[in-house]
């Protein structure tokens, strides 16, 4: 059935305009008019190659269309099952996402987020692959595929971080040995070779406690009251693709997300999106609107920043943008504001998680 639909379209393209070429051509060395030479037979002759001429046209238009129709139809379902749903709620968690593609018409582009709720606790992540499009797609189904799986099973926020950078690095060989085989997979000056990822990986343990371990991702902003803040302002690991990472990268520690908190992870499209003067997405001040705004759902900061970003960019962004929002929801009951400041910023290192916990690299793929 699949291949009786699809040599559908491609018979009827290539037997109207042999219809059409038969018709001009019958009519030119056929019809007795077409060899008159009065102004009278130019004019019907014209008119005929014109009328030929313009039915072509119409039909290429409408095969080109219906190519089009299928390939959106494709890059929509394909992105669906790399970018799927997240659900409202995770663990008493608000959670909403939404991404926006930079290619016109398309709804390919080459962020990836996720959020799961797993043993360990809430884990989410937030990606840029290099490039945007179709071509980005299979990086992020590889990332995000390994991240799905990894983030049950590691206890330990860096041994997932691991398991992302070797399906990375494995992605990248196998795309390159497929798209070079003469040279044994190394094509050092293609673009494959120059392919990255920009990582921000995020922890929500059960008390709001936050780990977190960036990799040239922006830091996200945390909404309390009518405060936005950066995240951290620590330097971050390099992207994932070009440089290894640390043996054992320790996640950093940032404190809690009490009742009411909010984080908003952006990809950098978000804050380098302009306007026709050139002017910077203002994206702070946005997020600082919307929190004075009722409701503050996760929801209705997320449709607050792509209202206004569509609105600054006149619909027209020039990168890829993708925004996560998480909000916790959970009750007051139990959750404290001791420690110092409630750990508004990033500290240098996490504290040292039990000693029960075993810390050894692994090696599971």
């Amino acid at each position: 059935m699949i291949r009786i639909k699809a040599r559908a379209p491609t018979a009827r393209a290539i037997v109207l305009p042999t219809v059409w070429g038969a018709v001009a051509v019958g009519y030119k060395l056929g019809c007795p008019l077409a060899q008159q030479n009065g102004l009278g037979a130019r004019i019907v002759t014209s008119a005929v190659f014109f009328a030929v001429g313009t039915g072509l046209i119409c039909q290429v238009r409408r095969t080109l269309l219906r190519e089009l129709r299928l390939a959106r139809r494709a890059a929509r379902a394909a992105q669906s099952v790399v970018l799927r749903p997240l659900p409202p709620r995770l663990d008493g968690l608000n959670v909403a996402a939404a991404q926006l593609s930079a290619d016109q018409g398309a709804s390919v582009g080459g962020d990836l987020y996720e959020a799961i709720a797993t043993e360990h606790g809430v884990r989410v992540v937030m990606g840029d692959v290099r490039g945007h499009g179709l071509s980005a797609l299979g990086t992020a189904a590889a990332v995000l595929g390994s991240f799905r799986e990894a983030a049950h099973d590691e206890p330990e926020l860096g041994r997932v971080l691991g398991r992302l950078e070797r399906a990375l690095s494995r992605h990248l060989r196998e795309q390159a040995r497929a798209e070079h085989p003469a040279h044994g997979g190394r094509a050092p000056d293609h673009p494959v070779s120059e392919e990255f990822v920009t990582l921000l990986l995020l922890e929500i343990g059960r008390e709001g406690e936050l780990r977190t371990l960036n990799c040239g991702h922006p830091w996200p902003y945390r909404l309390r009251g009518t405060a936005v803040v950066p995240l951290s302002r620590a330097e971050p690991l390099p992207p994932l693709g070009p440089f290894p990472l640390p043996p054992e990268p320790e996640a950093r520690s940032c404190g809690r997300l009490l009742p009411g908190d909010s984080l908003v992870l952006f990809t950098d499209g978000a804050e380098d999106a302009r306007d026709a003067g050139g002017r910077f997405f203002p994206l702070r001040e946005v997020l600082r609107k919307a929190t004075g705004e009722q409701p503050t759902s996760a929801q209705a900061v997320l449709g607050t920043v792509f209202t206004a970003l569509l609105r600054h960019t006149a619909d027209r962004p020039s990168d890829d943008v993708a925004v996560l929002v998480v909000r916790n929801d959970r009750g007051r009951a139990g959750r404290s504001r001791t420690g110092t400041r409630d750990g508004d910023t990033c500290g240098s290192a996490a504290r040292a998680r039990p000693a029960t916990v075993n810390r050894r690299r692994s090696t599971h793929l």
